[in-house]
Parts: C-alpha cells; structure tokens; sequence
C-alpha cells in the first residue's frame, strides 16, 4: 500500500507543492532541493500561516529571485540560497542563533532527490556537537548588550512620553532577551513570537524585563562572560 502524505490535507502545503513544481520545470539545470520550514514544516500550522520555502541552488545567482507573493490569500515567501552557501551559514553561530537552527534541523523536502537536506542537518548538528559553552556564552553576552540597549531606549522614550516608539524598543529587548536564553540553553525556535513566548517574555512589562536583564547579567558574569568591561577589556572577546 503506498504511504499517504498527510501533509496533502492541508491547502498550504499544497500551494507548497504547486510553488515548487514551477520552480523545478522553469530552472531545472539551477535547482537542488526545494523545502518548507517553520510552522508548515512542523505540520502544525494555523489558518494564518505563511508558506516559508527555500530553493537550495547548485551556484548563486541559479534558480528564481527571492520573492514574497500571496497565492489564492496564503502569504508564500521564497527564499533561494546557493548550496555552499547555505552549509556555510548551518555551520556560522550568531547571536541569531535561536532563530535560524530551526530551518537547518527540521525543513521538510518537498524535492531532495539527492537528500541535501539532510546534510544540512548532519551539518549544522556537527558544529554544534565542536561548539564550546564559552562560544555560547560569549554570543550570549552580545545578545544582553543589545536587549539592554533597546530597553533602555524604551524607558528613555516612555519618559518622554513617545510610548509608540518606547513599544517598539521593548519588543526588541524582549526578543533579546529571549535570545539569551536560547543561546545559554542551546534552545532554538520556530520563529520571534515561538520565542518570546517560550521564554515567557512575551507579556512582560519594563520593569519586569529590567528585573530579567539584571538576572542574565548574573548568570553571563558567573560563567565567566560578565556584561561590563574596562575600556582595555573593549577589543578582548
């Protein structure tokens, strides 16, 4: 009996499907493999997501342009990433971590004949399996420096009363902060709200997220990464 795709059932990852059969018979000598990540990926998707898909090409510059369309009212945002590329990037760790290890570990193949996506994966789990505690902690810090740049930003705007901007700047430093975590746990999510929302940042106000930014300081400064330097500790990593 052949094997059902119960990914068929849903209309996204059909459009899915459709997006990636044009892609392969208009650029068969430039496509490698086509996938799907994020929520579609995990199959458990909502009625109000996007299409996340990448085409991985053989050279840059092969493939369609990187575009982001909506088919039949579902958002359908194409990514193209040549092959060397994208291995390089699974093996690069930034403070961005968090949010792109999802797309390395868990895209699911809608055209892999040659199982590259797997590859990916074995890849990005290798560097990660050479990586160090202090490379995380290091990266760690960058990310606090950025969420307390943005919350302080945040309470100088509320003070002079622009609280749309001073917004803003507090769901950058809740989105920083989350990334602390994840880099410190080595825990990576779907996307900026599967973020804050696990780390349980999403609904904290500015005093609480100054009370969360203080806690990381002590924890970063305990593994040997403290926040504050001297002017001669600037240049050292």
């Amino acid at each position: 009996m052949a094997e059902t795709n119960p990914y068929l059932a849903n209309p996204r990852w059909v459009v899915a499907e459709q997006v990636a059969d044009i892609a392969r018979r208009r650029y068969p000598a430039g496509v490698l493999a086509i996938g799907a990540h994020g929520s579609l990926a995990h199959g458990d998707d909502t009625d109000t997501s996007d299409v996340d898909l990448v085409v991985v090409t053989y050279k840059p510059g092969a493939g369609p342009r990187p575009v982001t369309r909506r088919v039949d009212g579902i958002l359908v945002d194409l990514g193209v990433v040549a092959a060397d590329e994208y291995i390089q990037h699974a093996r690069t760790l930034s403070t961005s971590w968090p949010l792109a290890a999802d797309r390395y570990v868990t895209t699911r193949a809608i055209y892999d004949p040659n199982g590259w996506f797997e590859r990916l994966r074995d890849t990005h789990l290798g560097r990660l399996a050479e990586a160090k505690s202090l490379e995380f902690t290091t990266l760690a810090r960058e990310a606090w420096c950025r969420a307390f740049s943005a919350h302080a930003r945040a309470v100088r705007l509320t003070q002079w009363y622009e609280t749309d901007t001073a917004m803003l700047m507090i769901g950058e430093a809740r989105l920083s902060a989350a990334m602390v975590v994840g880099l410190l746990s080595r825990t990576y999510f779907r996307n900026s709200a599967d973020a804050v929302k696990r780390t349980g940042l999403a609904g904290v106000d500015m005093t609480e997220l100054g009370v969360v930014l203080r806690d990381q300081a002590k924890e970063l400064a305990n593994r040997g990464r403290p926040v504050d330097a001297t002017v001669n500790q600037v240049f050292e990593s």
